[in-house]
Protein backbone atom coordinates (compact mmCIF):
# COMPACT_ATOMS: atom_id res chain seq x y z
CA UNK A 1 0.00 0.00 0.00
CA UNK A 2 1.54 3.33 -1.00
CA UNK A 3 1.60 6.56 0.99
CA UNK A 4 -1.54 8.00 -0.55
CA UNK A 5 -3.59 4.76 -0.32
CA UNK A 6 -2.60 4.37 3.32
CA UNK A 7 -3.72 7.94 4.02
CA UNK A 8 -7.09 7.32 2.30
CA UNK A 9 -7.77 4.06 4.14
CA UNK A 10 -6.75 5.54 7.49
CA UNK A 11 -8.81 8.64 6.80
CA UNK A 12 -11.93 6.51 6.51
CA UNK A 13 -11.30 5.18 10.00
CA UNK A 14 -10.24 8.51 11.48
CA UNK A 15 -13.28 8.70 13.75
CA UNK A 16 -12.91 5.16 15.01
CA UNK A 17 -9.89 3.71 16.75
CA UNK A 18 -7.10 5.58 18.49
CA UNK A 19 -4.76 7.27 16.04
CA UNK A 20 -1.51 9.16 16.48
CA UNK A 21 -1.15 12.57 14.84
CA UNK A 22 2.31 14.13 14.79
CA UNK A 23 2.67 17.78 13.84
CA UNK A 24 6.00 19.19 12.69
CA UNK A 25 6.16 22.91 13.43
CA UNK A 26 4.58 24.72 16.38
CA UNK A 27 3.43 27.87 14.58
CA UNK A 28 -0.03 29.06 13.51
CA UNK A 29 -0.87 26.14 11.21
CA UNK A 30 0.71 23.49 13.47
CA UNK A 31 -1.06 24.56 16.65
CA UNK A 32 -4.35 24.89 14.74
CA UNK A 33 -3.96 21.31 13.45
CA UNK A 34 -3.15 20.17 17.00
CA UNK A 35 -6.36 21.71 18.39
CA UNK A 36 -8.47 20.14 15.64
CA UNK A 37 -6.72 16.78 16.00
CA UNK A 38 -7.33 16.70 19.74
CA UNK A 39 -10.99 17.63 19.22
CA UNK A 40 -11.37 14.74 16.77
CA UNK A 41 -9.92 12.18 19.18
CA UNK A 42 -6.34 11.87 17.93
CA UNK A 43 -3.36 11.35 20.19
CA UNK A 44 -1.45 14.53 19.30
CA UNK A 45 2.27 15.31 19.51
CA UNK A 46 3.80 18.61 18.32
CA UNK A 47 7.52 18.78 17.50
CA UNK A 48 9.42 21.94 16.53
CA UNK A 49 13.13 22.06 15.73
CA UNK A 50 13.19 25.70 16.82
CA UNK A 51 11.70 27.46 19.81
CA UNK A 52 7.90 27.60 20.03
CA UNK A 53 6.69 31.14 20.73
CA UNK A 54 5.14 31.92 24.13
CA UNK A 55 1.72 32.54 22.54
CA UNK A 56 1.54 29.07 20.97
CA UNK A 57 3.15 27.29 23.92
CA UNK A 58 0.41 28.62 26.19
CA UNK A 59 -2.27 27.23 23.84
CA UNK A 60 -0.62 23.79 23.82
CA UNK A 61 -0.23 23.74 27.62
CA UNK A 62 -3.79 24.94 28.19
CA UNK A 63 -5.14 22.18 25.93
CA UNK A 64 -2.83 19.54 27.46
CA UNK A 65 -1.20 18.77 24.11
CA UNK A 66 2.20 17.07 24.32
CA UNK A 67 5.00 18.98 22.56
CA UNK A 68 8.75 19.36 22.28
CA UNK A 69 10.90 22.25 21.02
CA UNK A 70 14.50 22.74 19.81
CA UNK A 71 14.52 19.06 18.84
CA UNK A 72 12.86 16.37 16.71
CA UNK A 73 12.73 13.07 18.63
CA UNK A 74 12.59 10.50 15.83
CA UNK A 75 11.26 7.79 18.15
CA UNK A 76 8.21 9.96 18.93
CA UNK A 77 7.70 11.00 15.31
CA UNK A 78 8.22 7.80 13.32
CA UNK A 79 5.38 6.03 15.17
CA UNK A 80 2.81 8.45 13.70
CA UNK A 81 -0.24 7.34 11.72
CA UNK A 82 -0.28 10.69 9.92
CA UNK A 83 2.05 13.72 9.98
CA UNK A 84 0.99 17.32 9.40
CA UNK A 85 4.00 19.33 8.24
CA UNK A 86 4.50 23.08 8.47
CA UNK A 87 4.65 24.63 4.96
CA UNK A 88 8.08 26.06 5.86
CA UNK A 89 9.70 22.60 6.07
CA UNK A 90 11.04 21.42 2.68
CA UNK A 91 10.13 17.90 1.47
CA UNK A 92 13.82 17.14 1.08
CA UNK A 93 14.89 17.27 4.75
CA UNK A 94 16.08 13.86 6.08
CA UNK A 95 13.23 13.48 8.60
CA UNK A 96 10.54 13.94 5.92
CA UNK A 97 12.33 11.49 3.61
CA UNK A 98 12.50 8.97 6.46
CA UNK A 99 8.74 9.35 7.15
CA UNK A 100 8.00 8.71 3.48
CA UNK A 101 10.32 5.69 3.41
CA UNK A 102 8.24 4.33 6.31
CA UNK A 103 5.02 4.96 4.30
CA UNK A 104 3.77 7.47 6.86
CA UNK A 105 1.54 10.05 5.12
CA UNK A 106 2.89 13.62 5.31
CA UNK A 107 0.19 16.19 4.58
CA UNK A 108 -0.47 19.91 5.01
CA UNK A 109 -2.72 21.49 7.64
CA UNK A 110 -5.05 22.48 4.76
CA UNK A 111 -5.49 18.84 3.72
CA UNK A 112 -5.99 17.71 7.33
CA UNK A 113 -8.60 20.36 8.15
CA UNK A 114 -10.58 20.03 4.91
CA UNK A 115 -11.76 16.50 5.76
CA UNK A 116 -13.64 17.87 8.80
CA UNK A 117 -15.71 20.58 7.09
CA UNK A 118 -18.50 20.57 4.50
CA UNK A 119 -18.07 24.29 3.87
CA UNK A 120 -17.77 25.60 0.32
CA UNK A 121 -14.12 26.44 -0.31
CA UNK A 122 -12.72 29.15 -2.57
CA UNK A 123 -8.96 28.53 -2.89
CA UNK A 124 -6.69 31.29 -4.17
CA UNK A 125 -3.10 30.83 -5.28
CA UNK A 126 -0.57 32.57 -7.54
CA UNK A 127 2.87 34.13 -7.32
CA UNK A 128 1.41 37.58 -6.66
CA UNK A 129 -1.95 39.12 -5.86
CA UNK A 130 -3.32 36.21 -3.85
CA UNK A 131 -3.48 38.12 -0.54
CA UNK A 132 -5.27 41.11 -2.07
CA UNK A 133 -7.66 38.84 -4.00
CA UNK A 134 -8.38 36.79 -0.86
CA UNK A 135 -9.05 39.87 1.28
CA UNK A 136 -11.16 41.48 -1.44
CA UNK A 137 -13.31 38.38 -2.02
CA UNK A 138 -13.79 37.91 1.72
CA UNK A 139 -14.79 41.60 1.98
CA UNK A 140 -17.37 41.22 -0.82
CA UNK A 141 -18.88 38.01 0.58
CA UNK A 142 -19.06 39.32 4.14
CA UNK A 143 -20.75 42.49 2.92
CA UNK A 144 -23.16 40.34 0.90
CA UNK A 145 -24.23 38.51 4.06
CA UNK A 146 -22.35 35.22 3.55
CA UNK A 147 -21.26 33.20 6.60
CA UNK A 148 -17.59 33.20 5.56
CA UNK A 149 -14.17 32.61 7.11
CA UNK A 150 -10.75 33.63 5.82
CA UNK A 151 -7.68 31.43 6.36
CA UNK A 152 -4.72 29.65 4.76
CA UNK A 153 -1.74 31.94 4.51
CA UNK A 154 -3.68 34.67 6.27
CA UNK A 155 -5.34 35.16 9.66
CA UNK A 156 -6.12 32.31 12.08
CA UNK A 157 -5.30 28.83 10.84
CA UNK A 158 -7.88 26.95 8.77
CA UNK A 159 -7.72 23.96 11.15
CA UNK A 160 -8.41 26.07 14.23
CA UNK A 161 -11.39 27.71 12.54
CA UNK A 162 -12.78 24.32 11.48
CA UNK A 163 -12.44 23.25 15.14
CA UNK A 164 -14.01 26.36 16.66
CA UNK A 165 -16.30 27.99 14.07
CA UNK A 166 -19.12 26.81 11.83
CA UNK A 167 -18.54 28.80 8.65
CA UNK A 168 -20.46 27.74 5.55
CA UNK A 169 -17.81 29.22 3.23
CA UNK A 170 -14.04 29.69 3.41
CA UNK A 171 -11.80 31.93 1.33
CA UNK A 172 -8.31 30.38 1.56
CA UNK A 173 -5.06 31.94 0.44
CA UNK A 174 -2.87 28.98 -0.56
CA UNK A 175 0.88 28.92 -1.12
CA UNK A 176 2.60 26.38 -3.35
CA UNK A 177 4.06 24.81 -0.18
CA UNK A 178 0.56 24.24 1.22
CA UNK A 179 -0.62 22.80 -2.09
CA UNK A 180 2.35 20.41 -2.16
CA UNK A 181 0.85 18.74 0.92
CA UNK A 182 -2.64 18.01 -0.44
CA UNK A 183 -4.08 14.68 -1.60
CA UNK A 184 -7.88 15.07 -1.64
CA UNK A 185 -8.41 18.75 -0.75
CA UNK A 186 -10.61 20.57 -3.27
CA UNK A 187 -11.84 24.11 -3.92
CA UNK A 188 -15.29 24.55 -5.45
CA UNK A 189 -13.83 27.73 -6.96
CA UNK A 190 -10.08 27.91 -7.53
CA UNK A 191 -8.41 31.19 -8.49
CA UNK A 192 -4.95 31.25 -10.10
CA UNK A 193 -3.86 34.90 -10.16
CA UNK A 194 -0.59 34.44 -12.13
CA UNK A 195 2.61 32.40 -12.14
CA UNK A 196 6.09 33.92 -12.24
CA UNK A 197 9.41 32.55 -10.91
CA UNK A 198 9.35 32.46 -7.08
CA UNK A 199 10.60 30.09 -4.37
CA UNK A 200 12.70 28.35 -7.00
CA UNK A 201 15.16 27.37 -4.27
CA UNK A 202 12.44 24.93 -3.05
CA UNK A 203 11.87 23.52 -6.56
CA UNK A 204 15.44 22.67 -7.58
CA UNK A 205 15.50 25.93 -9.60
CA UNK A 206 13.08 24.29 -12.04
CA UNK A 207 10.24 26.67 -13.00
CA UNK A 208 8.15 23.82 -14.43
CA UNK A 209 8.07 22.12 -11.02
CA UNK A 210 6.86 25.35 -9.42
CA UNK A 211 4.13 25.68 -12.09
CA UNK A 212 2.99 22.09 -11.43
CA UNK A 213 2.83 22.89 -7.73
CA UNK A 214 0.50 25.86 -8.34
CA UNK A 215 -1.78 23.79 -10.58
CA UNK A 216 -2.32 21.28 -7.77
CA UNK A 217 -5.14 23.66 -6.81
CA UNK A 218 -7.22 22.17 -9.65
CA UNK A 219 -6.06 18.55 -9.19
CA UNK A 220 -9.27 17.37 -7.45
CA UNK A 221 -11.76 19.71 -9.11
CA UNK A 222 -14.88 18.25 -10.73
CA UNK A 223 -17.05 19.34 -13.68
CA UNK A 224 -19.23 21.31 -11.26
CA UNK A 225 -16.22 23.35 -10.03
CA UNK A 226 -14.59 26.46 -11.50
CA UNK A 227 -11.01 27.53 -12.26
CA UNK A 228 -10.66 31.32 -12.58
CA UNK A 229 -7.33 32.22 -14.19
CA UNK A 230 -5.27 34.97 -15.84
CA UNK A 231 -5.59 34.44 -19.61
CA UNK A 232 -2.66 36.85 -20.19
CA UNK A 233 -0.23 34.66 -18.25
CA UNK A 234 2.16 32.66 -20.44
CA UNK A 235 2.95 29.95 -17.86
CA UNK A 236 -0.75 29.36 -17.14
CA UNK A 237 -1.66 29.19 -20.84
CA UNK A 238 1.20 26.78 -21.57
CA UNK A 239 0.08 24.42 -18.79
CA UNK A 240 -3.56 24.51 -19.93
CA UNK A 241 -2.52 23.67 -23.53
CA UNK A 242 -0.69 20.56 -22.37
CA UNK A 243 -2.88 19.44 -19.45
CA UNK A 244 -6.54 18.92 -18.67
CA UNK A 245 -8.66 19.97 -15.73
CA UNK A 246 -12.26 18.88 -15.17
CA UNK A 247 -13.23 22.32 -13.84
CA UNK A 248 -15.04 24.91 -15.95
CA UNK A 249 -12.47 27.47 -17.10
CA UNK A 250 -13.25 31.10 -16.28
CA UNK A 251 -10.60 33.46 -17.75
CA UNK A 252 -9.84 37.13 -17.15
CA UNK A 253 -7.69 39.46 -19.25
CA UNK A 254 -6.66 43.09 -19.60
CA UNK A 255 -5.11 42.49 -23.04
CA UNK A 256 -7.91 40.84 -25.03
CA UNK A 257 -11.69 40.84 -25.27
CA UNK A 258 -13.22 37.56 -24.11
CA UNK A 259 -16.57 36.06 -25.02
CA UNK A 260 -16.74 34.43 -21.59
CA UNK A 261 -15.05 35.81 -18.47
CA UNK A 262 -13.75 39.27 -17.58
CA UNK A 263 -11.92 41.79 -19.76
CA UNK A 264 -11.15 45.48 -20.11
CA UNK A 265 -12.88 47.79 -22.57
CA UNK A 266 -12.89 51.62 -22.67
CA UNK A 267 -11.61 51.81 -19.07
CA UNK A 268 -14.41 49.54 -17.88
CA UNK A 269 -14.23 46.04 -16.43
CA UNK A 270 -16.66 43.93 -18.48
CA UNK A 271 -17.79 40.61 -17.04
CA UNK A 272 -19.86 38.00 -18.87
CA UNK A 273 -20.34 34.68 -17.09
CA UNK A 274 -23.34 32.36 -16.89
CA UNK A 275 -25.40 34.79 -19.01
CA UNK A 276 -24.87 37.52 -16.41
CA UNK A 277 -23.22 40.75 -17.50
CA UNK A 278 -21.60 43.30 -15.22
CA UNK A 279 -19.84 46.58 -16.09
CA UNK A 280 -17.68 48.57 -13.67
CA UNK A 281 -15.68 51.73 -14.42
CA UNK A 282 -12.00 51.35 -13.50
CA UNK A 283 -12.12 54.77 -11.84
CA UNK A 284 -14.38 53.41 -9.08
CA UNK A 285 -11.91 50.73 -7.89
CA UNK A 286 -10.34 51.60 -4.54
CA UNK A 287 -7.12 49.72 -5.39
CA UNK A 288 -5.14 50.98 -8.37
CA UNK A 289 -2.74 49.47 -10.91
CA UNK A 290 -3.06 46.82 -13.64
CA UNK A 291 -2.42 43.97 -11.21
CA UNK A 292 -5.22 45.16 -8.93
CA UNK A 293 -7.59 45.38 -11.90
CA UNK A 294 -6.93 41.67 -12.43
CA UNK A 295 -7.36 40.91 -8.71
CA UNK A 296 -10.72 42.72 -8.83
CA UNK A 297 -11.79 40.74 -11.91
CA UNK A 298 -10.96 37.42 -10.22
CA UNK A 299 -12.68 38.28 -6.93
CA UNK A 300 -15.75 39.69 -8.70
CA UNK A 301 -16.26 36.57 -10.84
CA UNK A 302 -15.92 34.30 -7.81
CA UNK A 303 -18.50 36.40 -5.95
CA UNK A 304 -20.85 36.26 -8.96
CA UNK A 305 -20.51 32.47 -9.21
CA UNK A 306 -21.53 32.34 -5.53
CA UNK A 307 -24.55 34.54 -6.35
CA UNK A 308 -23.52 37.68 -4.46
CA UNK A 309 -25.64 40.67 -5.44
CA UNK A 310 -24.23 42.99 -8.12
CA UNK A 311 -24.79 46.16 -6.14
CA UNK A 312 -22.90 44.74 -3.14
CA UNK A 313 -20.01 43.68 -5.40
CA UNK A 314 -19.74 47.22 -6.83
CA UNK A 315 -19.90 48.86 -3.40
CA UNK A 316 -17.28 46.44 -2.03
CA UNK A 317 -14.83 47.25 -4.84
CA UNK A 318 -15.25 50.94 -4.06
CA UNK A 319 -14.67 50.75 -0.29
CA UNK A 320 -12.07 47.94 -0.01
CA UNK A 321 -8.98 49.15 1.87
CA UNK A 322 -6.29 46.78 0.52
CA UNK A 323 -3.74 44.54 2.21
CA UNK A 324 -1.20 45.59 4.81
CA UNK A 325 2.39 45.52 3.44
CA UNK A 326 1.14 45.62 -0.17
CA UNK A 327 1.64 49.12 -1.68
CA UNK A 328 0.50 50.51 1.67
CA UNK A 329 0.78 54.29 1.99
CA UNK A 330 2.51 54.95 5.31
CA UNK A 331 2.98 58.72 5.54
CA UNK A 332 3.82 61.88 3.66
CA UNK A 333 6.75 63.74 5.24
CA UNK A 334 8.03 67.00 3.74
CA UNK A 335 6.09 66.19 0.58
CA UNK A 336 7.81 62.78 0.23
CA UNK A 337 5.45 59.76 0.08
CA UNK A 338 6.59 56.60 1.94
CA UNK A 339 5.13 53.31 0.67
CA UNK A 340 5.39 49.91 2.35
CA UNK A 341 5.39 47.02 -0.14
CA UNK A 342 7.23 44.57 2.12
CA UNK A 343 5.08 41.69 0.85
CA UNK A 344 6.83 42.00 -2.53
CA UNK A 345 9.20 39.06 -2.10
CA UNK A 346 9.80 38.35 -5.80
CA UNK A 347 10.63 40.19 -9.03
CA UNK A 348 7.10 40.13 -10.41
CA UNK A 349 5.60 41.75 -7.29
CA UNK A 350 8.21 44.52 -7.35
CA UNK A 351 7.61 44.99 -11.09
CA UNK A 352 3.96 45.77 -10.30
CA UNK A 353 5.01 48.20 -7.56
CA UNK A 354 7.48 50.11 -9.73
CA UNK A 355 4.94 50.18 -12.57
CA UNK A 356 2.51 51.99 -10.20
CA UNK A 357 5.06 54.67 -9.23
CA UNK A 358 4.15 57.99 -10.84
CA UNK A 359 6.95 60.03 -9.20
CA UNK A 360 10.73 59.76 -9.06
CA UNK A 361 11.48 56.94 -6.61
CA UNK A 362 14.07 56.00 -4.00
CA UNK A 363 13.81 52.22 -3.98
CA UNK A 364 14.63 50.10 -0.89
CA UNK A 365 15.42 46.54 -2.05
CA UNK A 366 17.19 43.39 -0.88
CA UNK A 367 17.10 40.43 1.49
CA UNK A 368 17.40 36.70 0.88
CA UNK A 369 17.54 36.14 -2.88
CA UNK A 370 15.41 33.16 -3.99
CA UNK A 371 16.96 32.85 -7.45
CA UNK A 372 15.83 36.26 -8.73
CA UNK A 373 16.53 37.49 -12.25
CA UNK A 374 16.42 41.29 -11.88
CA UNK A 375 16.80 42.03 -15.60
CA UNK A 376 13.02 42.36 -16.11
CA UNK A 377 13.13 45.39 -13.81
CA UNK A 378 15.82 47.30 -15.74
CA UNK A 379 13.47 49.38 -17.97
CA UNK A 380 11.34 50.48 -15.00
CA UNK A 381 14.38 51.23 -12.83
CA UNK A 382 15.93 53.32 -15.64
CA UNK A 383 12.71 55.27 -16.02
CA UNK A 384 11.66 55.78 -12.39
CA UNK A 385 14.41 55.10 -9.82
CA UNK A 386 16.98 57.74 -8.88
CA UNK A 387 18.62 55.86 -5.98
CA UNK A 388 18.72 52.33 -4.57
CA UNK A 389 19.00 51.63 -0.84
CA UNK A 390 20.01 48.00 -0.20
CA UNK A 391 18.41 46.25 2.79
CA UNK A 392 20.07 42.85 3.02
CA UNK A 393 23.25 41.09 4.06
CA UNK A 394 24.30 40.13 0.52
CA UNK A 395 23.69 42.85 -2.07
CA UNK A 396 26.21 41.87 -4.76
CA UNK A 397 23.59 40.78 -7.32
CA UNK A 398 21.63 44.02 -6.91
CA UNK A 399 24.80 46.12 -7.29
CA UNK A 400 25.90 44.14 -10.36
CA UNK A 401 22.51 44.43 -12.08
CA UNK A 402 21.75 48.08 -11.40
CA UNK A 403 25.21 49.59 -10.92
CA UNK A 404 25.29 51.02 -14.46
CA UNK A 405 21.67 52.17 -14.37
CA UNK A 406 21.37 54.05 -11.06
CA UNK A 407 23.99 56.55 -9.91
CA UNK A 408 23.43 56.09 -6.18
CA UNK A 409 23.43 52.66 -4.47
CA UNK A 410 23.77 52.64 -0.66
CA UNK A 411 24.02 49.56 1.57
CA UNK A 412 22.23 49.56 4.95
CA UNK A 413 21.89 47.01 7.77
CA UNK A 414 18.36 47.57 9.05
CA UNK A 415 15.01 49.27 8.48
CA UNK A 416 15.83 52.34 10.57
CA UNK A 417 19.08 53.03 8.71
CA UNK A 418 17.43 52.36 5.32
CA UNK A 419 14.66 54.87 6.09
CA UNK A 420 17.11 57.54 7.35
CA UNK A 421 19.28 57.19 4.22
CA UNK A 422 16.19 57.29 1.95
CA UNK A 423 14.95 60.38 3.78
CA UNK A 424 18.21 62.17 2.96
CA UNK A 425 18.13 61.07 -0.69
CA UNK A 426 14.49 61.87 -1.46
CA UNK A 427 13.44 65.38 -2.46
CA UNK A 428 10.05 67.08 -2.38
CA UNK A 429 7.48 65.47 -4.67
CA UNK A 430 9.32 62.11 -4.73
CA UNK A 431 8.50 58.66 -3.33
CA UNK A 432 10.37 56.25 -1.06
CA UNK A 433 9.30 52.68 -1.88
CA UNK A 434 10.13 49.61 0.19
CA UNK A 435 9.63 46.78 -2.32
CA UNK A 436 12.34 44.27 -1.40
CA UNK A 437 12.02 41.65 -4.17
CA UNK A 438 13.46 39.16 -1.67
CA UNK A 439 12.61 37.13 1.40
CA UNK A 440 13.25 38.81 4.74
CA UNK A 441 14.89 36.15 6.89
CA UNK A 442 18.41 37.59 6.91
CA UNK A 443 17.47 40.64 9.00
CA UNK A 444 13.82 40.15 10.01
CA UNK A 445 11.44 37.49 11.35
CA UNK A 446 9.25 37.70 8.24
CA UNK A 447 7.93 40.22 5.71
CA UNK A 448 5.38 41.56 8.25
CA UNK A 449 8.17 42.30 10.73
CA UNK A 450 10.14 44.03 7.96
CA UNK A 451 7.10 46.11 6.96
CA UNK A 452 6.28 47.09 10.54
CA UNK A 453 9.89 48.09 11.29
CA UNK A 454 9.88 50.21 8.11
CA UNK A 455 6.60 51.91 9.13
CA UNK A 456 7.89 52.56 12.65
CA UNK A 457 11.12 54.08 11.28
CA UNK A 458 9.13 56.33 8.91
CA UNK A 459 6.89 57.55 11.73
CA UNK A 460 9.96 58.29 13.87
CA UNK A 461 11.48 60.62 11.23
Amino acid sequence: MNNQDKYKSEKKSSFGGFRRLVILGGGESGVGAALLGKQKGYEVFVSDKGEISKKYKEVLLHNKIEFEEKNHSESKILNADVVVKSPGIPDTVPLILKLKENSIPVISEIEFAAQFTNAKIIGITGSNGKTTTTLLLHHILKKAGFNVGIAGNIGDSFAQQVAEQSYENYVLELSSFQLDGIEEFNSHIAILTNISPDHLDRYEYDFDKYVESKFRITKNQKETDYLIYDADDEAINNWLKKNKTKAKLVPFSIEQELEYGAYLKDNNIMININKEKLTMPLSTLSVKGKHNTKNAMAATMAAQLLKARRQVIKESLEDFEGAEHRLEKVAKIRDVEYINDSKATNVNATYYALECMEKTTVWIVGGVDKGNDYNDLLPLVREKVKAIVCLGLDNDKIKETFGNVVDIIVETAGAEEAVKVSHKLAERGETVLLSPCCASFDLFENYEDRGRQFKKAVRNL
